[in-house]
């Protein structure tokens, strides 16, 4: 069998997967969201945190419950961090320095989980599962709640009312996250992913010295690494890493829990909105850009010129034998169009243009399908600048799903999208100013340029996956990307909940003959277009001096 029909069988097979379970998950969530009752270990968690789950919550409040969360989440990790020396389970490993332990809290709780560390080198068992493992569940949940509450804004009407995020929050944990994950973890388990709190020991006898490995529970905390779109490994080599990721199959299925939340909250959106068609006209949205951005991997990734590649059937550099051309390429792009970030090859040795592909992927807003949560709501939000173009042609004031766009609206959803070209653009140039930031790329030119524009966009857009050339490990870039995880995950959300509140206070529109249809394919389309023409007039210039220059030159 060919690599490229091996690739094609596998997409068939991804598409089927998550088909398949597109409308029971979707539902289910619909439900969990939707739901009245509280079961019982939800109600210990609501009075040890001194919430009323019943209690409905306006925009205001619900950032506030969203802030004071995460804040201390960020504070009780970087803390873990800074006494892991004297706690147990640590493996011998030190303290994480100051900066270091900063970043680190800011990535997990900002669900993006970049890694300016070598994992199995410095976190022990305690930091790993009870500090990363654990944010990697409730940053997801966080995201879902955002998301969540975005849908009830357009779904009620006169009430200003979202929710409670507390019981959005715990649900999202409970009733979702956990039992995929177990039902996740044992499937990697039998493919072979390690799962146990072993100490350090050497494994066999090389030329110069003998290698060293450490145990952990790496299955559980892989597969919600992934089906939270988080992407922080156990390993330094990440989802390469054979502890990981043992095989072609259990390869397939990472890439499945990368994308199955972010697809199946479509039709929770549908659900909630009450119009099935709604859901399917984002998610319609979501799988063409899905699926032409890993045609484009896939063909410039077998589509290389010069003797390696033609010995190589393609661009086999920095990427795992045991999965090939094929199989690296659909994963990249699903990592890099969530905001997941797990890595199953070197994004570095891409071709120019295949690391543009991931680039432009992140810079899209991480919307197809997107982060758990995050994904959802970024495409809404683009779906609101669409029908407002659309309004703008036509002269008529633009609606979506019965609610009026007004000057209001388009304001919080235009400071949505410039938040991130903000923090990418801004820091990005401030490390070609300064002397310092520059001597930490292992590659000059236009290469070297892209691997500083990958960390941030990375960063801001909450992913986590890195070029890798890069050396981050400095106080500048652990205090900037620290900095741009933070206002790229919670900025963004200022607006997205500011915007479900001011769309819940209004009065439904009725529909009349001049209301777009945003349910047709014609709105899929005027959607996508919107996208891309956005990102591309925000971010050509700065590709352009990066993947491109460097794809055209090759």
């Amino acid at each position: 069998m060919s690599p490229v029909l091996a690739g094609v069988l596998q997409l068939l097979a991804l598409i089927v997967a998550l088909g398949l379970s597109y409308r029971p998950l979707g539902d289910h969530m619909a439900r969990v969201y939707s739901s009245e009752k509280h079961y019982k270990p939800e109600k210990w968690v609501y009075k040890a945190v001194g919430a009323n789950p019943d209690t409905q919550m306006r925009w205001p409040a619900y950032l506030r419950g969203v802030l004071a969360f995460s804040a201390v989440g960020v504070l009780f990790l970087y803390l873990l961090q800074r006494v892991q020396g004297s706690l147990p389970g640590s493996l011998g490993f030190v303290s994480i320095d100051p900066d270091q332990a900063f970043n680190t809290a800011a990535s997990f709780v900002a669900n993006t989980n970049w890694q300016s560390y070598y994992g199995e080198q410095a976190m022990g068992h305690v930091v790993q599962t009870g500090g990363l493992a654990v944010q990697n569940f409730v940053s997801a949940a966080v995201g879902m709640a955002v998301a969540v509450a975005l849908v009830r804004g357009f779904a009620r009407s006169r009430s200003g009312e979202l929710g409670n995020f507390w019981a959005d929050l715990v649900r999202g944990v409970v009733r979702i996250l956990l039992p995929i994950a177990v039902i996740g973890a044992l499937v990697l388990v039998a493919c072979g992913a390690i799962q146990n709190f072993s100490g350090i020991h050497e494994v066999g006898q090389f030329t110069g010295g003998s290698q060293q490995w450490n145990g952990g529970a790496v299955a559980s905390q892989e597969v919600i690494k992934e089906l939270g779109t988080n992407g922080g490994g156990y390993f330094n080599a990440n989802s390469a890493h054979p502890f990981e990721n043992p095989n072609g199959l259990s390869n397939l299925f990472e890439i499945y829990l990368i994308l199955v939340i972010p697809f199946a909250l479509t039709r929770t959106f549908g659900r909630m909105v009450g119009s099935l068609k709604q859901g399917y006209a984002i998610l319609g949205t979501m799988a063409v850009i899905w699926v032409g951005f890993t045609a484009l991997m896939l063909w410039t990734e077998f589509a290389g010129k010069g003797p390696a590649f033609e010995l190589a059937g393609g661009a086999m550099e920095g990427k795992e034998t045991r999965f090939g051309i094929s199989a690296s390429a659909i994963f990249s792009v699903a990592t890099t169009l969530t905001s997941t970030g797990a890595v199953n090859s070197f994004h570095s040795s891409n071709t120019g243009f295949g690391g543009g592909i991931n680039l432009l992927g992140m810079q899209l807003g991480e919307i197809a399908p997107g982060g758990v949560g995050s994904g959802l709501y970024g495409m809404l939000i683009m779906a609101i600048i669409a029908v407002f173009i659309a309004g703008l042609m036509v002269g008529r004031t633009p609606e979506y799903l019965g609610k009026k766009i007004g000057t209001r609206e388009i304001k919080f959803a235009a400071c949505y999208i410039l938040v991130t070209p903000a923090l990418v653009l801004g820091f990005t140039a401030a490390s070609f100013v300064l002397d310092t930031p520059a001597n930490s790329m292992t590659n000059s030119g236009a290469h070297g340029f892209s691997e500083i524009l990958y960390a941030f966009t990375s960063g801001a857009n909450n992913n986590g996956s890195a070029f890798a050339g890069l050396n981050a490990d400095t106080q500048w870039f652990n205090s900037t990307i620290g900095i741009a995880m933070l206002l790229g995950r919670f900025l963004p959300m200022v607006f997205v909940l500011a915007l479900a509140g001011s769309l819940a206070e209004q009065r439904p529109v009725p529909e009349t003959a001049g209301t777009l249809r945003t349910e047709k394919p014609l709105f899929t389309g005027l959607l996508a277009g919107t996208i891309m023409i956005i990102t591309g007039l925000t971010y050509f210039p700065a590709l352009a001096l990066g993947p491109l220059a460097e794809g055209l030159a090759a």
